[in-house]
């Protein structure tokens, strides 16, 4: 479909196209605008050489048909489908965001805590998919998209099959292999019957994938990848990654049996699972930070209250951090309240039609703080005004306040230890109340070359109009460094303007800066 097939303009009477996503070889998706309930909407339509094929227009179909019925707040809504001049169209939510791949691909692997949340998310998603009788049979990370709030979603059930499909109904014989070759159930691999089961295994592809950085099974080709996990078992993940909770390594290999009657039989006991992993002592190794978006928040309490108190003082989407939150009753109800999310709004923005994620183009809401006492850090977030979506791996940004000296929060990898046209990326410190000091700074790597600001108002949203820096400072390896706070200040910005090569990078992109710890300490 070219730009002179479809353009801007209206297309079934009451949505309006505002502007392509993404394309990609059999769909294009469009942000679009439903003027009948004023809302934005993704609109997805079938490239018009694909709408040829009898078997491709059904199949589109039917992936309208299994997501309409299904209204769980872990899966991508489809509100209507429609033909319209030749074009078969499916109109879903507008989820802004970005896909889990596109996450991994940046970050290689993520933190216990999200992980889990990843994990309990979609398998509560399975179970609600498996319930209304269908398979996903795609479950990977391309398809799993995450709001700015760390909400997961699972999307596109283009291959979705009925789990009970009655006698000719079947577009595909058990016999085809339907999926990614990396993330397929061996009982696909065997052209076996299929059940709910199947997804959960590749839950499990993607839970190994999140935690060690790498899938188990990859060869030169899809056919060797595929027949793989046929041939051999994946490689221990606790070898991989010796800090992750033995309860949590359990559950992933459980999963990934071979035997569909070995793993868990249901998407809720796979959530189930997943969410009392987060009691295993060592999960405090890699402390579960806030999601992308959400801000990292401190509180301070000096009387005991219990956890249903502090729910209804929290104000949404606050974490709260310290000593609380090692909390098994605070870290259960912070995942209950993630899983149980507000109503999904919507997508998309991969290079892949079927699972497209827009950025929040806005900057985290700056809480106004409130003086109490000495100054004390009460949120921190990043800062990169000069990015596509404002921050810089945002759902790591509690790493920094955490007490744990071996968790870091980190920059994406650069080319050019100036960040190239960036030329800078910062982290935003917000104190309890105006006050002076001692900013401590623990950076990881080196050489590093940092620049403080500060200022008593409201912080500007960009690097522009904060002024003279408060102090720089230049070191050649990574070191604590102490900066002084001599006039009051509501908040800090620590802007990092040169940085080193880090180990976690590529060749390609080898530079990176780290910051294990943030601290500030009163006059």
């Amino acid at each position: 479909m070219s730009a002179a097939e479809l353009e801007p303009g209206f297309i079934g009477d009451r949505y309006r196209l505002e502007r392509l996503i993404a394309r990609g070889g059999m769909a294009e998706v469009w942000l679009g605008h439903d003027t009948f309930l004023d809302r934005q909407v993704a609109i997805k339509v079938l490239k018009r050489h694909i709408a040829r094929d009898e078997t491709a227009i059904e199949r589109f179909r039917r992936e309208a048909l299994a997501c309409a019925g299904l209204n769980h707040p872990n899966i991508v809504a489809v509100y209507d489908s429609f033909a319209h001049d030749g074009f078969q169209v499916v109109v879903m939510q507008y989820v802004q965001g970005r896909s889990l791949r596109d996450l991994l691909d940046k970050k290689k692997k993520l933190t216990p805590g999200l992980s889990i949340m990843m994990g309990a998310a979609i398998a509560a998603a399975l179970d609600a998919t498996h319930q209304h009788g269908y398979i996903h049979r795609d479950v990977k990370p391309g398809n799993i998209l995450v709001r700015p709030d760390g909400h997961f979603l699972l999307a596109d059930f283009g291959i979705a099959k009925a789990i009970n499909p009655a006698e000719g109904s079947d577009l595909t014989s058990d016999n085809i292999m339907m999926g990614t070759a990396k993330y397929l159930s061996p009982e696909i691999v065997r052209g076996k019957p299929l059940d709910g089961r199947a997804d959960l295994y590749s839950l499990g592809l993607v839970l190994y994938e999140c935690l060690s950085g790498k899938v188990p099974f990859l060869s030169d080709n899809d056919a060797d990848t595929a027949l793989a996990r046929l041939q051999r078992e994946p490689t221990d993940l606790g070898h991989l990654r010796p800090t992750l909770s033995p309860r949590l390594v359990r559950v992933v290999h459980k999963l990934l049996a071979r035997n569909p009657d070995h793993r868990y039989q249901t998407g809720e006991d796979t959530r189930v699972a997943l969410l009392e992993a987060l009691t295993d002592e060592r999960d405090d190794h890699s402390t579960l930070t806030p999601p992308s978006g959400q801000r990292v928040v401190l509180e301070r309490s000096t009387t005991t209250t219990r956890p249903s108190e502090r729910r209804r003082q929290r104000p949404a989407p606050r974490v709260a951090l310290g000593g609380l939150w090692h909390s098994t009753t605070v870290r259960l109800l912070v995942a209950t309240l993630i899983l149980t999310g507000l109503v999904i709004t919507a997508v998309l923005r991969t290079r892949d039609p079927d699972n497209v994620a827009v950025p929040d183009p806005a900057v985290a809401e700056v809480m106004t703080p409130v003086a109490s006492g000495p100054a004390m850090i009460t949120a921190i977030n990043s800062f990169d005004p000069n990015g596509d979506d404002g921050v810089e791996n945002e759902e790591i940004i509690g790493a920094l306040v955490d007490k744990n000296p071996q968790s870091s929060w980190a920059t994406s990898c650069y080319a050019d230890k100036f960040f190239g046209a960036k030329e800078r990326v910062g982290v935003l410190v917000t104190l309890s109340g105006a006050g002076t000091g001692m900013l401590r700074v623990n950076f990881a790597n080196g050489p590093i070359g940092a620049e403080i600001y500060g200022t008593a108002t409201t912080p500007p949203s960009g690097f522009d109009g904060w002024g003279a820096p408060l102090a720089k400072e230049y070191r050649t390896r990574g070191e604590i460094v102490k900066f002084s706070v001599t006039a009051p200040v509501t908040h800090l910005l620590i802007v990092l303007t040169e940085v080193g090569k880090s180990v976690a990078c590529s060749t390609t992109n080898p530079f990176q800066g780290r910051i294990n710890e943030v601290a500030f300490i009163p006059a």
